[in-house]
């Protein structure tokens, strides 16, 4: 594994993390927020304050009962333990795309998937989703898997857990304002800063979801340097960490489309991440 690569993602919450740069880091509490009227900008304009929330009590559980999204495809009990493998280990591998829908790079990489009958899961963020419910549309349409990445992709290691789930909650509306009935069966913290996220999500019926590798794609070194830090990373059962939204991310998609038939040539079958801890 190249000195770029990082095994990140799975360990105790709020502590392993890759950090991105250029991404600014959200630390403080939820504020009030307005919705842009036209396009969403770049990820550095987009990482705002977060929208106002109300504590969930025992009283409005009823209600966010109502707002559950489904638990983990294929069935089974979500539970607060990050995976990071795949479901069937070996030589499989799980593809991930972060930060998206981006009406930039997240077609190509539809289309790129498509042609090479690849299933990934999209961990999407919700101010993206707002701005392009049409793109969660194709990828719910390619068949593919949904993961909750947080409404504004703010840092969650502090909040409590009920600006957490206010959040989750919000943000898997979103989604499904998007993609009417669409099942969300992971989430994914911002940063890799889980805090009491885990358990939250769980409580909602979503995995968390870590991973094994990140190449480090959310500063792009070049097309040929992502495909040698793929080659080199990816281990048996890996759970591997893209982006297909946040900024340029055409080397991603043009690293994917080079990576795929050469793990396939090598006997790698491509999987969904582990259904639960």
């Amino acid at each position: 594994m190249t000195r770029s690569a990082t095994r990140n993602g799975a360990g105790e919450p709020g502590r392993n993390e890759t950090r991105k740069p250029g991404v600014p880091r959200r630390t403080g509490r939820p504020r009030a927020r307005r919705r842009p009227a036209g396009p969403l900008p770049l990820v550095t304009a987009l990482c705002l304050a977060a929208a106002a929330v109300t504590a969930v009590t025992a009283a409005t559980a009823p209600a966010a009962q109502a707002h559950r999204p489904n638990g983990p495809a294929g069935g089974g009990r979500a539970t607060p333990a990050i995976v990071d493998s795949t479901r069937h280990g070996g030589n499989s591998v799980a593809l991930t795309f972060d930060d998206g829908p981006n009406p930039s790079d997240t077609p190509r990489l539809l289309e790129v998937l498509r042609e090479q009958r690849v299933k990934a899961v999209f961990c999407l963020w919700g101010d993206h989703v707002e701005a392009h419910p049409e793109l969660v549309r194709k990828i719910v349409a390619g068949g593919h898997t949904l993961c909750n990445h947080s409404m504004h992709h703010d840092d969650m290691g502090a909040w409590s857990e009920e600006e957490v789930r206010a959040d989750l909650l919000r943000t898997s509306a979103a989604i499904r304002r998007a993609a009417p009935g669409a099942r969300i069966p992971y989430f994914r913290a911002p940063y890799g800063s889980w805090g009491k996220s885990p358990e939250v999500a769980a409580g909602l019926g979503m995995q968390p979801l870590g991973w094994r590798l990140a190449v480090g794609d959310w500063d792009p070194p070049g097309t040929g340097e992502l495909v040698s830090r793929l080659e080199e990373g990816i281990t048996p059962g890996a759970v591997v960490l893209l982006h297909d939204g946040g900024g340029d991310r055409g080397q991603t998609v043009e690293a994917v489309e080079r990576i795929i038939p050469r793990l396939r040539s090598e006997g790698w079958r491509f999987d969904r991440p582990a259904r639960r801890g």
